[in-house]
């Protein structure tokens, strides 16, 4: 008996992961860009690069905590995990801090830098971040190549089942009995995996924007994307001050694409932070990118017909070319693509099937297969990490869920949340009108989610005034929409 005891004494042992105590301060959290900012407390938490090797480096993690309002908080915090993968969700929460608001009348906000974004290690790639221009697997390699020589930390540690452990091990470490959790984008993937391996730890759970366990980042991306492109065309087409103002739209797509693709358009921009002008040389890329971000949001989509006319009909690249390059810049500092590549190059790329892909339908979108093609060669260098082998199982659970789509979402679109809602009964799928990814902030969208949290059911939820919502309208000129 006593052997046993000591064997299992012994097993506790092997599987615990010493945590250090956080020491948490008075702090301004500021958003993207330094844009927002919200008054918490923040400490530094440091923690094993490796959960099963204790004893072997460590990496610190940035926390934050918004005390609640109310003078006795109850024992389950709420948590925002952000998307990319990359994002931070400390800069996240304070872009977005006006939607949370009203859930910290009785409750905490506890937000963690997933390992390897914000403040947590990051991982960052600049030569990586700059590969935007026409794929070259040489280059990409090169890059790749020098990324992870100068990497901070081992890439092999900064997955998603790595990252629920953190989690995890961090509301244990501040003594909440349980998490209301919202994930956006792939924070979606992170807070499904969440509810799998810790389902008691889970209260409720907002989903925003929904990456299903099964699909695969990279795969679908070109092709979710012109789906709203062709949206945005055909709701133009039939909308009589937008068609009459750009009869020609889709035509000038066309020929607005082959004359990007043939040569580079010096523009004069501004830089978006400094304000400093300076030659921009505009490829198609560039223009494929500004069109794709700005069908993220209805208010930036609602300019693409009139960006795309300004310059195939009347030679004015500039607002393209100053999109494309505020874009680029946000990008590169809201983004650690080292994360992003341990993240898709462990969970996503070893299951690409890329015999089976149709490169003809891919390379006839306006995204192309470049960015497959990208991530395929990034991948082929990268090492694998942690994945757990039910990673990209349904997951399945009668804890309540508020399932959120936008309906002209370009890269996670509605079909998603109905196929998670498939296996978690205990779930209600809302659909937005109008808008594009990611619904947290729009119109009484935040109250639905707070009384959901107060209230820890779908039972009672009332969304019948997301009827009135919708998308913007068209700009028809430089003045805006019409009146």
């Amino acid at each position: 008996m006593k052997a046993i005891q000591a064997a299992l004494t012994l097993l506790a042992l092997l599987s615990f992961v010493p945590t250090h105590a956080i020491d948490m301060s008075e702090c301004v959290l500021k958003g993207a860009g330094g844009y927002g900012t919200v008054n918490a407390e923040c400490g530094v938490w440091v923690r094993p690069e490796n959960p099963d090797d204790p004893l072997g480096p460590t990496i610190e993690l940035a926390v934050a905590r918004i005390p609640a309002l109310a003078p006795q908080p109850l024992p389950d915090a709420f948590t925002v995990i952000n998307g990319g993968p990359g994002g931070s969700s400390i800069e996240m929460y304070a872009d977005l801090a006006r939607a949370f608001q009203p859930i910290l009348r009785e409750r905490d906000v506890l937000i963690l830098d997933q390992r390897g974004t914000g403040q947590s290690n990051p991982l960052r790639c600049p030569d990586l971040e700059e590969s935007i221009d026409t794929y070259s697997e040489a280059a990409v390699r090169l890059a790749t190549k020098t990324c992870l020589e100068r990497l901070t930390g081992d890439p092999r540690y900064y997955s998603t089942s790595v990252a629920v452990r953190d989690l995890e091990a961090l509301r244990i470490e501040l003594g909440y009995e349980q998490l209301n959790v919202y994930g956006v984008s792939y924070g979606t993937r992170v807070a499904l995996h969440y509810l799998r391996r810790y389902p008691g730890s889970v209260r409720t759970l907002i989903i925003d924007g929904i990456l299903p366990p099964g699909i695969i980042l990279g795969g679908n991306v070109s092709e979710n994307a012109q789906v709203v492109l062709d949206s945005i065309f055909a709701r133009c087409a039939v909308q009589t001050q937008c068609t009459e103002q750009f009869p020609n739209l889709e035509a000038n797509f066309v020929d607005l694409s082959q004359t990007l693709k043939t040569e580079p358009i010096p523009v004069r921009v501004l830089h978006p932070i400094t304000g400093e002008a300076f030659e921009f040389d505009l490829l198609y890329q560039h223009m494929a990118l500004a069109i794709r971000l700005l069908s993220y949001s209805t208010e930036t989509a609602s300019l693409i017909p009139l960006i795309i006319n300004q310059a195939a009909e009347h030679g004015n690249y500039l607002p393209i070319a100053t999109h494309a390059v505020r874009i680029i810049t946000r990008l590169t500092e809201a983004i650690s693509y080292g994360m992003h590549n341990a993240v898709v190059c462990t969970e996503d790329a070893p299951f690409y099937d890329l015999d089976a892909i149709d490169w003809t339908a891919l390379q006839q979108t306006y995204l192309g297969d470049e960015q497959l093609k990208t991530l395929a060669t990034m991948c082929d260098l990268w090492p694998e990490g942690v994945r757990d082998d039910d990673m990209h199982e349904p997951v399945h659970s009668d804890q309540p869920v508020l399932v959120l789509s936008g309906e002209w979402d370009p890269i996670t679109p509605p079909q998603y949340g109905d196929l998670v809602s498939a296996t978690l009964p205990n779930s209600i799928h809302l659909v937005i009108p109008g808008q594009g990814h990611g619904v947290i902030s729009r119109g009484c969208v935040p109250r639905i989610v707070a009384k959901f949290i107060d209230e820890g059911t779908t039972a009672t939820v009332e969304a019948g005034c997301i009827d009135r919502l919708g998308a913007s309208p068209f700009f028809v000129d430089l003045m805006g929409p019409p009146p």
